[in-house]
């Protein structure tokens, strides 16, 4: 089982310029039912989304039909950060302080025992999950 990270889920959107063929491949080999997202990917991409509408209206918009859709899309398959994740993520900002966002997913990729799909790598290194670059597979 995969957990896409945001700049994953953000290269598979339909119509994205100069889409990264190798992570279309990718991805057309997962089953869909093995890619989930985490309630921090669905946060990162409202940040920019909401920061788009106040920019550029019509583009935020756009952005947000299609995060819309892509919830509805991962319906069941977006992971939460609870209680039990907490603790987890906690550690991973022991002894050396890590991005809160990065270390959330972490953890909840640990929790759920799968491995994240990312292009940042070294964000995740040393955490103690397994990782996947699709850019490079």
């Amino acid at each position: 089982m995969f957990i896409l990270d945001t700049n994953v889920i953000s290269e598979l959107r339909h119509g994205k310029p100069k889409q990264s063929k190798e992570v279309r491949a990718w991805a057309t080999g997962q089953a869909a039912s093995r890619l989930f997202l985490t309630s921090i990917t669905v946060l990162e991409l409202e940040l920019g989304i909401q920061a788009l509408e106040q920019r550029a209206p019509p583009q935020g918009g756009a952005l947000r039909t299609w995060v819309s859709g892509l919830c509805s899309a991962f319906s069941g398959r977006i992971l939460p950060f609870t209680e039990v994740t907490a603790p987890l993520c906690a550690k991973l900002h022991l002894p050396n302080t890590r991005s809160e966002r990065d270390a959330m997913i972490a953890a909840i990729a640990k929790e759920h025992g799968f491995t994240v799909v990312t292009r940042n790598t070294s964000d995740f290194e040393n955490m103690g999950v397994a990782l996947i670059n699709p850019w490079i597979v």
